[in-house]
């Protein structure tokens, strides 16, 4: 079993559970203690759980927590809305478009509900978004349920997205900064890299408080994304940092 497999079973565990213990990781996940430790260490570092003596428990996010969906939804609602418009307005009817995860890119899952696409997306709230559209082909990648993200992770979304040649993927990120793209979890970053990967041209639509936001998980280079777009309150630096990687800005 591999270690993303590993890490969503002890994901569902602790749903189920106020503790697991190693002993029991070990022989349910057919894996050694050293790498139980490893995947303990890095789903405690995204904030799944927190490790205690002989095992783990789950940490239980607060309301208003920083990377649940409903309380992202809240955040820069007008910028979002602004940056939503300019985004559905590059993608072309008869395309097939790939929506990532994350409240920006539902704003514009919003604005193409009534255009003739395919939109592939590992979201429930874009699905719920574009349901009832007479025009949208809409499929659904399938995977491990993230409960605060509302996004399906992990190898199965991962090879269904394989399946797939994209015309455009308009994905949101965790973190802009001069190292490149990041987000704060590795299954999110997995999914985001295979949207990459299958997509012709890449679109990141983010709010400007993302800029230079603190350490979270690699994810490419800044230069893989052809356009980035974001709110006028975008300082100086970053607009200059973006142009000189090559990336074409657009401000809403």
């Amino acid at each position: 079993m591999k270690a993303a497999e590993r890490q969503i079973r002890i994901r569902q565990m602790l749903e189920a559970k106020d503790f697991v213990d190693l002993e029991t990781l070990c022989a349910e996940l057919g894996a050694s203690e050293s790498s139980i430790r490893r995947d303990l260490d890095v789903l405690e570092n995204e904030g799944v759980l927190r490790r205690v003596y002989g095992g783990a428990v789950p940490v239980v996010p607060p309301k208003g927590d920083a990377y649940d969906f409903a309380s992202l939804k809240l955040q820069q609602g007008d910028e979002k809305s602004r940056i939503a418009k300019l985004a559905a307005g590059l993608v072309s009817d008869g395309e097939t478009v790939v929506l990532d995860g994350g409240s920006t890119v539902a704003e514009v899952a919003r604005e193409l509900a009534g255009r003739h696409l395919h939109v592939v997306t590992n979201s429930l709230p874009i699905a719920e978004e574009l349901r009832e559209s007479r025009t949208i082909e809409l499929t659904l990648t399938g995977g491990y349920l993230d409960p605060r993200l509302r996004v399906m992770l992990g190898p199965f979304c991962e090879q269904m997205l394989t399946a797939v040649r994209a015309d455009v993927l308009i994905m949101g990120i965790g973190s802009i900064s001069e190292s490149g793209l990041s987000n704060n979890n590795t299954l999110v970053v997995g999914s985001e890299r295979k949207m990459i990967e299958i997509s012709k041209r890449v679109i990141v639509v983010t709010d400007h408080t993302k800029f230079d936001r603190g350490a979270m998980i690699p994810l490419a280079p800044i230069d893989v994304a052809d356009i980035v777009i974001t709110g006028q309150e975008l300082p100086p630096e970053y607009r200059q940092m973006l142009e000189a990687h090559g990336v074409e800005l657009l401000l809403a």
